[in-house]
């Protein structure tokens, strides 16, 4: 029996994230009398999964996920400090909130740590950057690893100050692609595309590339090389799109920045 089938899972709201998550350890053999959720709006398909519910929580958890909006962390949150500087790790995947944030409500000692998932994680296709204060201790630190990989892969930061560049780069990076996929579909419409089928192209051709970089043994600079023919279609698109001043590389290092800046913003209250 694991830890967390012994002493118990607390997942503090049922979301998006949060039911994505429960999916996943479930799917992966976690009995669902070990998960203790506390939601103040449970849907119908959480009250059908066996979990307690909104029910009486173990003493002494292995750990409580905490997975509510941060705009409602301060109503949430001070329900659990009796758990606080104790030998249960607290894992958010709450954006913005820093570990101090969390240490101010629930104690100093508390072992902490903070994740950045993103919302391909509904699909299992996530990725999630994690670091843990001082009080985590490796195998606290491999639990909430293995319980993250339930919805995708997982990296670990050796600080957490790069959290804001993660959260730039990941945490809000789906918006971006999406985006592209509007986009393209929009340049193929200019071009003379049925508005659905360039929505279909450009949906498709984004997914598949997507799924070849992470599969292939090239990097993405070679597999766009791999693309491209000299002198080419791909190659007078590039030359667009790889422009030093007005392309890619310029504008992607303004946007990545600004969202960097402003989640050191929002983690400064």
């Amino acid at each position: 029996m694991t830890e967390v089938e012994r002493r118990g899972l607390v997942l503090l709201g049922c979301g998006k994230m949060g039911s994505a998550m429960l999916t996943g350890w479930l799917a992966g053999g976690l009995p669902a009398t070990s998960v203790f959720v506390l939601d103040p709006h449970p849907s119908d398909w959480l009250h059908a999964q066996g979990v307690h519910l909104n029910a009486g929580l173990p003493d002494d958890p292995a750990v409580v996920l905490v997975a509510v909006k941060p705009q409602m962390m301060g109503d949430a949150l001070p329900s659990l400090q009796a758990l606080g500087n104790g030998s249960t790790v607290f894992v958010s995947v709450a954006a913005g909130i820093t570990i101090a944030g969390f240490e101010g409500t629930l104690g100093a000692q508390t072992p902490i740590v903070r994740a950045m998932p993103n919302t391909p994680a509904a699909i299992g296709r996530g990725i999630t950057a994690i670091v843990g204060n001082s009080y985590v201790s490796p195998a606290q630190l491999d639990m909430a690893d293995g319980l993250l990989n339930a919805v995708g892969q997982v990296v670990r930061l050796a600080d957490e100050g790069l959290m804001d560049a993660v959260t730039a780069v990941s945490g809000s990076g789906p918006a971006y692609v999406f985006h592209l996929i509007e986009t393209l579909a929009a340049a193929g419409v200019a071009q003379g595309l049925p508005a659905d089928l360039a929505l279909a192209l450009a949906k498709a051709t984004v997914g598949g590339a997507g799924q070849l970089a992470e599969d292939a043994d090239e990097n993405p600079a070679q597999l766009r090389i791999n693309v491209t023919s000299p002198n080419g279609t791909t190659q007078a698109a590039l030359a667009v799109l790889m422009d030093e001043e007005t392309g890619f590389p310029a504008l992607l290092k303004r946007a990545v920045k600004a969202a960097a800046d402003r989640s050191k913003e929002l983690a400064n209250g």
